[in-house]
């Protein structure tokens, strides 16, 4: 079964089960491997895509539940690093680097909803993405560096 879906901004195919997880759909299929798997059961974040928007577990998504764009880590930056992406490498905070796609695109979502987050909104709508080096003061740093950037008309 193929099923038509816009991904990064692209229009593509893909031949995939309804009930395949989208994760699987974007690594397995469109070689989109910047998007991570993590535990599988929406706990960790590693899997954090966007769809319409909106920020989503992709592990737990089916694909036939998929309704609207998706935006993975790979699309955040399409015309060069996105605030968020640069704002992680000069505050250092990847490590492993493993949980940091997800880490991004919750990020982004936030950003997206309120453009001057407190460190309480910033832990809030981060608390959802484990990061197991344990860089959350560097996460919430780059988040408000980040913000600055957009506030001052970075594209995002």
């Amino acid at each position: 079964m193929t099923r038509s879906l816009t991904v990064n901004g692209h229009r593509t195919e893909v031949a995939a089960s309804p009930q395949t997880p989208l994760l699987w759909v974007l690594r397995d299929e469109l070689g989109l491997t910047g998007t991570k798997f993590g535990c599988g059961v929406a706990s960790c974040g590693a899997c954090t895509v966007h769809v319409d928007g909106q920020a989503v577990r992709s592990c737990q998504l089916p694909l036939g539940e998929v309704r609207g764009d998706v935006t993975t880590i790979e699309g955040l930056g399409a015309d060069g690093l996105a605030p968020l992406q640069d704002a992680w490498i000069r505050h250092q905070v990847a490590q492993c680097g493993y949980c940091q796609s997800g880490q991004i695109m919750q990020a982004a979502d936030l950003l997206a909803a309120n453009p001057d987050p407190s460190d309480a909104e910033i832990d809030d709508a981060m608390g959802g993405n484990l990061c197991r080096c344990g860089t959350y003061s560097a996460i919430r740093a780059a988040i408000h560096d980040a913000a600055r950037a957009l506030r001052s008309g970075g594209a995002g």
